[in-house]
């Protein structure tokens, strides 16, 4: 009944949000996908033939509660270490138990480890050897993303399932079922929860249903038998909003990924909401401002150079001006770049240079460009200085065979660097040496 966490005298004093644990796969709420019925992972628990698996994504999808209930369908054994606290001894001590329930018993044993990404590459690969020998099935659960996380040894002997954070309507089933359980939920509480309030709490809630049951239980606690959960209530219970949001975690990387992509798909209010987002999580401006330097050269370019200088502006601003004012200036900065002409010719140019670099013959700086002569070069002054002939252009020699590596394109600023690039292949057409 308490689900391997509690005794029987404890369980009714445990979080609610323990005491609501779905037990079987039809309780379980959400990841459909993944566990919906016929899925494979669904019928390799049901048939007991589940292979070790890595289960990651945001806290409050399920990673723990669905350990343990493969454990309950499959009859094995439920060991379990949080990679946090316990280490190589801590696992040695569960592999020697392992083998005796198999020895003696002839019963398999789940290893649920928690936090599974705190395990260094030693601790990682003392599991290696029992995971691939069988001599328990693994469970592992992270928020971190596996294929940074984990060891590819490890990953390549474990499945990898990912959870996704759950919906409004999953997060209502989960509240829903809270209320009404006699049981293990609230029900013999009577509660009324407000509609305003229930919102307040699935919002707040960001996809994690632990949030969701800590904020019932908080909310009972301050209304009390067959009192009414009010929206004023729900934000007390709640406190303030923690956004799935960490410099280390898999939520950091989306979240700027999503800005950068909203800038470069020119939307404006999508570009700012995930500003705001990051700012409100306490992301270093700083950070912020520093891919917003390379979005101006990578994704704007030459359709409008004034980005960079702005966003190179916004940069140093982000380095002197306060935590109150900085959402300003971050935000005049995002406005301006989602609304820029978008051109990536500057980022191909320079792939294309250093690709010839890298690959193409090796070219000798042309005698007139070099600053020191060697013998044999002609004369200095026969260079050509191109603000002495008309139109600031001289046709001479700048690379020995040359390849174009700028493709100039149509938007903005470009136009008029694209004109004036085909004025010069005119001038070179018609061997005019110097621009009128």
């Amino acid at each position: 009944m308490a689900e391997g966490l509690f005794e029987k005298h404890d369980f009714a004093r445990a979080p609610l949000a323990v005491r609501m644990r779905p037990r079987t796969l039809d309780e379980f709420v959400g990841q459909e996908e993944v566990l919906g019925p016929g899925t494979f992972l669904r019928r390799a628990i049901e048939e007991d033939r589940l292979q070790s698996l890595v289960l990651y994504g945001p806290p409050g999808t399920g990673k723990t509660t669905l350990a343990h209930i493969i454990s309950n369908v499959t009859g094995a054994a439920f060991e379990a270490l949080n990679a946090v606290t316990d280490g190589l001894a801590e696992l040695r001590a569960v592999v020697e138990r392992a083998r005796q329930r198999r020895a003696l018993e002839g019963r398999r044993t789940l290893l649920f480890i928690d936090e599974l990404h705190r395990f260094n590459r030693t601790q990682q690969d003392g599991l290696l050897p029992h995971v691939e020998a069988g001599l328990f099935v693994m469970v592992g659960a992270t928020v971190h993303n596996p294929f940074f996380a984990l060891t590819p040894p490890l990953r390549s002997r474990s499945r990898i399932v990912r959870l996704d954070a759950l919906t409004d309507e999953h997060l209502n089933v989960v509240a829903d079922r809270a209320l009404a359980d006699d049981e293990r939920g609230l029900g013999k509480l009577n509660l009324k929860l407000a509609d305003d309030a229930r919102r307040h709490i699935i919002r707040a809630a960001e996809g994690d249903a632990r949030r969701v049951l800590n904020a019932l239980e908080a909310s009972a606690l301050l209304v009390g038998k067959g009192g009414e959960i009010t929206l004023e209530v729900a934000r007390e219970a709640t406190g303030g909003r923690d956004y799935l949001y960490d410099r280390n975690e898999t939520g950091h990387y989306e979240t700027i990924s999503a800005f950068i992509k909203s800038m470069r798909g020119s939307d404006p209010d999508a570009a700012l909401y995930w500003l705001a987002r990051m700012l409100t999580a306490g992301e270093d401006p700083r950070f912020i401002a520093r891919r917003m330097v390379i979005f101006a050269s990578e994704d704007v370019g030459l359709a409008d150079p004034k980005a960079a200088m702005l966003t190179a502006a916004a940069f140093r601003a982000a380095e002197t001006i306060g935590d109150a004012e900085i959402p300003l200036i971050l935000g005049h900065a995002t406005i301006y770049l989602a609304t820029a002409p978008k051109s990536n010719t500057a980022t191909l140019a320079i792939g294309r240079a250093q690709k010839e670099v890298a690959e193409g013959p090796r070219r000798e700086v042309p005698p007139l460009l070099r600053n020191v002569p060697r013998a044999g070069d002609p004369d200095h002054e026969d260079y050509k200085y191109p603000h002495g002939f008309p139109g600031g252009w001289v046709d001479q020699e700048y690379m020995p065979e040359p390849v174009q590596f700028y493709e100039p394109g149509e938007r903005g600023d470009e136009a008029r660097i694209k004109k004036y690039l085909a004025w010069i292949a005119e001038m070179r057409k018609r061997k005019i040496k110097g621009g009128g």
